[in-house]
């Protein structure tokens, strides 16, 4: 199966192609805006460096949050666009089980995600399966599920603030998730329809008339 993943909820615009496993392609760059400048350009490059045509994908993986509200947009709506005109399925992976797949190590793992506020998007996992859907909590909140697993890894962007001044934590603090590890998710879920994944509201609130 060749999978086009694509993400833009975090830290950067990254695409890689995989085909059954392989990675064919992979870039990224880091970024917080100016997504939807790069992501039609690299993920041409992307296609250019595996050697295929867009005709050859089997399915385009994007993730759909939680992160960026604007970023997680972007590539969700890139991803429909491009999966409609190719008559392809288009596959949501979420950012925090696309961040614990990048460790690719067993055990207990907890990914995290600042989300402002004094509040952490996080998710928890036992040998790559969810413990529990992904959520946001303050801080304290976070920490104490934390406690609660079996000596865990920390990972993603928020993992150093999820470990506090605490010793004793493995913490791998991946900025973005691999974008080949998001292939290798959505090319063994299910096909489902694809919704950006909004643990909160947005901070922006618009203008009263």
């Amino acid at each position: 199966m060749i999978v086009l993943a694509l993400d833009t909820c975090l830290g950067a615009c990254s695409v890689a192609v995989t085909d059954e496993g392989r990675t064919l392609a992979s870039l990224s760059e880091p970024m917080t805006r100016g997504h939807q400048e790069r992501l039609a350009s690299m993920t041409r490059e992307a296609m250019a460096t595996a050697g295929l045509p867009f005709s050859a994908l089997d399915r385009i993986g994007v993730t759909v949050g939680p992160g960026s509200f604007t970023g997680l947009r972007v590539g969700v709506a890139f991803a429909k666009g491009l999966a409609l005109a190719l008559g392809r399925p288009c596959i949501g992976v979420g950012a925090l089980e696309a961040l614990a797949a990048s460790l690719g190590a067993p055990g207990d793992v907890a990914a995290a995600v600042d989300s402002g506020r004094g509040q952490i998007y996080l998710q928890a996992f036992r040998d790559d399966l969810p413990l529990a859907p992904p959520a946001v909590m303050p801080i304290e909140e976070a920490r104490a599920v934390v406690d609660g697993l079996e000596a865990p890894t920390l990972t993603g962007p928020g993992a150093a603030l999820l470990a506090g001044d605490r010793d004793g934590l493995r913490i791998e603090a991946l900025a973005t998730p691999d974008p080949a590890a998001i292939a290798a998710l959505a090319a063994r879920a299910p096909i489902a329809p694809v919704t950006p994944l909004y643990l909160r509201p947005p901070d922006a609130k618009p203008k009263a008339a």
